[in-house]
């Protein structure tokens, strides 16, 4: 049974779209798998007996459910996930999978896909120079990084070597 030995899972809250994102994701991301797909057995505000009601997955090995809780509960910058990468070709893989198909493009980072669920495709890079212990190569970064959408590689590392040109 899922979830029996984790201390943590991450709940997403859909209308009528856990499947699909469950699945969105687990052809997105690595190491996210569909687990189980749990109809509901009875009618209840979000839906009717017989629909998707929880979907059990794991979303890059984390624990995470989907639920169809139904309208009105959309989701919010409050709350988002981040991923971390290593390679340029990574962040722009995951950027446009998930600002495909009606999502949006937010600056520094932070991107929503088609589910209006809020991304952050952070490279690695980029956190090394914002927690590095050198405040001025941390102010280079950042300014840097507010001029960016999807976050490049070779302009964060420049500005921690504090080449402005790059």
């Amino acid at each position: 049974m899922p979830f029996t030995d984790d201390k943590s899972a991450l709940c997403l809250w859909f209308d009528g779209q856990a499947e699909e994102a469950a699945r969105f994701y687990a052809d997105v991301f690595p190491d996210t798998q569909i687990l189980q797909v749990q109809p509901s057995e009875h009618d209840w505000p979000g839906g009717q007996a017989g629909d998707t009601l929880i979907v059990t997955f794991t979303l890059l090995g984390r624990s995470a459910l989907a639920l169809n809780g139904g309208p009105g509960e959309p989701f919010t910058n409050a709350v988002s996930v981040q991923v971390f990468t290593d390679e340029q070709e990574e962040t722009d893989r995951y950027w446009s999978a998930l600002i495909a198909d009606g999502g949006e493009e937010i600056m520094c980072s932070w991107c929503r896909d088609r589910f209006g669920l809020a991304w952050q495709i952070v490279p690695r890079v980029l956190m090394a120079g914002q927690l590095h212990d050198d405040a001025d190569i941390r102010r280079r970064v950042n300014e840097a990084m507010f001029q960016m959408k999807n976050i490049d590689h070779a302009a964060i590392q420049a500005a921690m070597n504090g080449d402005r040109s790059g």
